[in-house]
C-alpha cells in the first residue's frame, strides 16, 4: 500500500534536492562586495608569484652593483664604528625602498627603539660576506608576508564573501510544492489533506540552512513525516479499551455498523467477532440488515463458522428491533460485545438514512462505525463524510487497505471527518485486520 504516494514523496523530494543543490553551486562563488572590480582567488596567487620572480630578476641584474657595494663595506670597516652603524641603515633602507617602489608596495614602519636601531658590528661583518644572498633572502621573506597579510586583511574587510550554505527560499519551493499538491490529487489524497501537507512542509522548510545537498533530503523527509503524522494520528479511543471499560460496569459493548453496500461491512463484522474472540471476549451479533435478499443468509455463514450467536427476524423485520434484542441478550448472557450489522445504502438514500437513525435510537449504541472501502479513494472520503453529517459517526474501518497502491483514503479520511480510523482490513481472511496504528501507518508511507 501507499506505493503512489510514496513514490510522489520520493520525486518531490528528489527535485527539491537537485534545484536547491543547483543554486547552492551558483552561490558558492566568491562574490565582491562594494564597487572593488571582481577578482578571484587564483588572479591574486598568480600576481604573488609574478611579484615574486620580478624580485629574483631584479636582484640578479644588480649583483654587480651589490659586489660594490661589498667594497664599500669593506672599506667602511676603517671607519668608527658610529659611521659604520649609520652607512649600513642607510644603505639597507636604500636597497628596500627600490624594490618597494619596483613592486609599488608599503615600507614597512621602522621601529624606533634603540635596541632595534643599533646593530652589532660583528653581525655586520658576518653578513657582509654574502650580502647579496642574505638581501634576496630577507627581502622574499618579508614580501611573501606582506602580501599574506594584504590577502588576509582584504578578506577580513569584506571584500571577499564565500557563501558557504545555502538558505531554503519561498522561490526554491514555489513549483516543487505545487506539483506536489497536484501529485497528491492524483494519489486520491482530499485537496484540504493535500494543502495542509504542502503548506505544512512550506513552513518546515522555509528558512533551513542547506550545508550539503544530504540535508535537502534530510529535511524534506522530516518535514514530509511531520505533516502526514498530524493527518493520520486522530485522537480515539480503541475499541478493545472501551470493551473493558464497560466490562467494568457490567455492561456490553454496543457497535453498529453503516456504509453502501459492497464495502466489505458483513465480513468485516466475522473479523471483528474472531479477532475479539482470541483476546477471550464473547461478541454477539445483530443481523438488522433485513432489507436486502440474503443478508440474513450471509451473515449467519460467519456466524456458523466463527461459532458466534447470531439474533435474527425474518426478512422485512424492524431492523431496530433486532439491535435491541441483541443488546438484551448480551446483558442476560454477560456477553461483553455487541455487533450491530445493518443495510449497506447510498448516503444520498433519505428513507434508508431514516431507519438507520433509528435503529441508533433504540440501540443506542456506544460506537457508530462508518465502513469504506480504501480503493474507491475520495469516493469513500465523500461517504464518511455524508453519515457523518448524518448520524455522527465515531470510527473509520477501511477494508481492502492492502490492494490499495494510492493510499489516498487512508490518508483522508480521518483528516477529513475528524474521526478516528479505528481497524484497517487486509486481506480476505478472518485474521486480515488490523488495528490501527498511526506509527505503523508513516512507516508504511516513508519505509
Amino acid at each position: 500500500m501507499f506505493e503512489s504516494i510514496k513514490k510522489k514523496f520520493a520525486e518531490a523530494s528528489g527535485k527539491l534536492t537537485k534545484k536547491v543543490s543547483e543554486e547552492a553551486e551558483e552561490e558558492n562563488n566568491v562574490k565582491l562586495e562594494g564597487k572593488v572590480d571582481e577578482v578571484d582567488e587564483s588572479t591574486l596567487i598568480n600576481q604573488h608569484d609574478t611579484n615574486k620572480d620580478d624580485l629574483i630578476n631584479y636582484e640578479k641584474d644588480n649583483e654587480k652593483s651589490n659586489d660594490y657595494e661589498k667594497t664599500e663595506k669593506d672599506i667602511s670597516t676603517e671607519l668608527n664604528s658610529s659611521e659604520d652603524e649609520f652607512e649600513v641603515i642607510e644603505d639597507k633602507e636604500t636597497t628596500f625602498s627600490k624594490i618597494s617602489e619596483k613592486l609599488r608596495f608599503k615600507k614597512p614602519k621602522a621601529d624606533k627603539s634603540d635596541d632595534k636601531i643599533k646593530i652589532d658590528r660583528s653581525d655586520v661583518i658576518s653578513k657582509s660576506d654574502k650580502p647579496g644572498d642574505e638581501k634576496i633572502v630577507e627581502t622574499e621573506t618579508d614580501i611573501s608576508s606582506d602580501l599574506e597579510t594584504s590577502d588576509d586583511e582584504k578578506k577580513k574587510s569584506g571584500i571577499f564573501s564565500f557563501i558557504r550554505e545555502k538558505t531554503i527560499s519561498e522561490k526554491d519551493l514555489e513549483d516543487i510544492l505545487w506539483e506536489l499538491e497536484l501529485s497528491l490529487l492524483e494519489s486520491d489524497v482530499a485537496i484540504d489533506v493535500a494543502n495542509f501537507v504542502v503548506e505544512s512542509v512550506r513552513e518546515d522548510l522555509i528558512g533551513q540552512k542547506i550545508k550539503r545537498s544530504s540535508d535537502v533530503d534530510e529535511y524534506t523527509y522530516q518535514a514530509l513525516r511531520n505533516a502526514v503524522s498530524k493527518i493520520i494520528d486522530i485522537e480515539g479511543k480503541s475499541m478493545t479499551d472501551m470493551i473493558e471499560e464497560k466490562k467494568k460496569m457490567g455492561e456490553p459493548l454496543v457497535v453498529m455498523f453503516v456504509g453502501i453496500n459492497g464495502t466489505g461491512k458483513t465480513t468485516t463484522i466475522g473479523k471483528l467477532a474472531n479477532y475479539y474472540i482470541k483476546k477471550g471476549y464473547t461478541p454477539v451479533v445483530a443481523a438488522s440488515d433485513t432489507f436486502r435478499a440474503g443478508a440474513i443468509e450471509q451473515i449467519n455463514y460467519h456466524t456458523d463458522k466463527l461459532n458466534v450467536k447470531l439474533i435474527k427476524h425474518e426478512k422485512g423485520s424492524d431492523p431496530a428491533a433486532v439491535a435491541f434484542d441483541a443488546v438484551e441478550h448480551a446483558k442476560a448472557k454477560g456477553k461483553e460485545l455487541v455487533l450491530i450489522d445493518t443495510a449497506g445504502r447510498m448516503q444520498t438514500n433519505t428513507n434508508l438514512m431514516d431507519e438507520m437513525k433509528k435503529i441508533r435510537r433504540v440501540a443506542k449504541p456506544d460506537l457508530v462505525v462508518f465502513v469504506g472501502d480504501a480503493l474507491t479513494g475520495n469516493d469513500a472520503v465523500e461517504q464518511a463524510t455524508k453519515f457523518n453529517d448524518a448520524i455522527d459517526i465515531d470510527g473509520v474501518i477501511l477494508t481492502k487497505a492492502d490492494a490499495d497502491s494510492k493510499g489516498g483514503a487512508s490518508l483522508s479520511i480521518g483528516y477529513v471527518i475528524g474521526k478516528p480510523i479505528l481497524f484497517l482490513g487486509i486481506g480476505q481472511g478472518y485474521d486480515d485486520i488490523k488495528e490501527y496504528d498511526p506509527d505503523w501507518m508513516l512507516d508504511q508511507i516513508f519505509s
